[in-house]
């Protein structure tokens, strides 16, 4: 088991279709460690009301950023490193996160404000309770990162491979730790 000091966790984030679940599955894949879906962490009184195209309020979202926050830590205490895929529009999402998680976070910020692209990357996802309909909400709620944020930000049209390299190269010199061993593996 790693040292608390040497874990930390990378979240991938954005609106709904902009490819967190990819990249972050990618991500985690070339890193050897597990990926967390934020989706799996919300309520099926969540789901159920998104799936009735009612935006979350915040409300909703605070249990929802500690369920995914605990998850990070946990699996980072236990593998040294995670990666979860959260939307984390606001920056109070994402200093929540970090705070809850109590570890250090990289932010890997997929930008889009292509609502097209986005509804028919949405329409072709089978079996997901996200309607089209929430698109411009999710774009009205975003507040990129700020340049004092640990948020690498990335267009969301890149394909996975090159994203995945541009991150890990962000990676590289942005993790809190030296982990090697484990990043030699994975670039």
């Amino acid at each position: 088991m790693p040292s608390a000091a040497a874990c930390y966790a990378i979240v991938v984030m954005g609106v709904s279709g902009s490819g967190k679940s990819t990249i972050g599955a990618a991500l985690a894949a070339r890193l050897g460690c597990q990926f967390l879906e934020g989706d799996a962490f919300h309520t099926p009184h969540s789901v159920a009301k998104m799936r009735a195209g009612q935006p979350l309020d915040d409300q909703d979202r605070w249990p929802w950023l500690d369920r995914v926050a605990a998850s990070l830590r946990d699996t980072a205490d236990s593998d040294g490193v995670a990666v979860g895929a959260c939307s984390a529009l606001k920056r109070i999402y994402r200093d929540r996160l970090s705070r809850m998680a109590g570890i250090p976070l990289l932010f890997v910020f997929l930008d889009t404000t292509d609502q097209d692209e986005l509804s028919r990357r949405l329409a072709h996802r089978s079996g997901h309770y996200m309607p089209t309909s929430l698109i411009a909400s999710q774009l009205d709620t975003l507040e990129k990162p700020q340049p004092d944020e640990r948020a690498l930000t990335l267009a969301a049209g890149l394909s996975p491979d090159r994203a995945c390299d541009v991150a890990l190269d962000w990676i590289l010199r942005e993790r809190p730790v030296h982990d090697e061993e484990r990043l030699g593996r994975a670039v």
